[in-house]
């Protein structure tokens, strides 16, 4: 029997932001360019690094793959229906993005966690059940419960954000920079729950992240983004990742000495 091609669960083509800041100074009536003609399709449980130097618009994509923001051209597209025609609470339900800097809006940990599926009117049993699960999964201490954002490292945060992603289950996982804020050992950890996740729970997962070693052990694709443009897409298996790393230190360095 014939192979069957994967489904496209998301297509991105030709997708250009630009920012809209003195736009008369520049003259440019679109503004800066921080996106451009970026095109490529996500299929199920695939787990998709995405990686380069700071200001290459690896956050700005992932906003928009969240509808946090609108593309100035370009198309997105999930399961063959485009963004715009897709009604955001459910498009969030769906495709849930954990930003570097997420907030429990005066919750406690507890609450910031069952607070999405109330909104949902899940049970409380449900609600406690996947709660549980994912406390025990990311090794969220039960102290910690009680706590409010302030009451938290960064680290402990972010892993709570990713905690309160997760619980309700996406399609879709969009990761800003998760582990910037943990210690080698739980963030090691975090990529094996991640794996895990993808393999088991048909979960795709799409992460920006700087640890090369780290994208390297989660990623079985990678995006590779260069001053708004897409400089590679590839299996994560043909990628030379030492060149990469190099490549990578070396554009930051050129770039700290251009405001120098």
């Amino acid at each position: 029997m014939d192979n069957v091609a994967p489904k496209t669960l998301l297509r991105l083509e030709q997708v250009n932001l630009f920012t809209r800041l003195n736009t008369k100074l520049a003259g440019n009536q679109q503004g800066y360019p921080i996106l451009q003609d970026i095109s490529f399709e996500v299929f199920p449980q695939e787990r998709i690094a995405i990686v380069g130097p700071t200001g290459a618009g690896k956050t700005a994509l992932l906003r928009l793959i969240n509808r946090l923001g609108e593309p100035t051209s370009g198309k997105i597209c999930l399961e063959g229906q485009e963004y715009h025609k897709i009604p955001v609470i459910k498009l969030r339900q769906l495709v849930a993005l954990v930003l570097q800097e997420s907030k429990l809006l005066g919750m406690t940990v507890e609450q910031a966690l069952a607070y999405p599926l109330a909104l949902r009117g899940l049970s409380k049993q449900t609600i406690q059940q996947r709660v549980s699960y994912w406390i025990e999964q990311l090794q969220i201490p039960s102290d910690w419960l009680g706590r409010t954002e302030v009451q938290l490292s960064t680290g402990g945060r972010q892993l709570v954000a990713i905690a309160r992603a997760l619980v309700i289950q996406p399609q879709i996982l969009l990761l800003d920079e998760p582990t910037s804020a943990l210690d080698l050992g739980t963030a090691s950890h975090l990529m094996e729950v991640l794996i895990h996740l993808a393999d088991t729970h048909h979960t795709t997962i799409l992460m920006v992240n700087h640890q090369i070693e780290l994208a390297q052990i989660f990623g079985t694709r990678l995006l590779h983004l260069q001053q708004g443009r897409l400089l590679a897409d590839q299996s994560a298996s043909g990628v030379d990742w030492v060149n990469l790393r190099a490549s990578l230190i070396n554009t930051e360095a050129q770039a700290a000495q251009e405001w120098i």
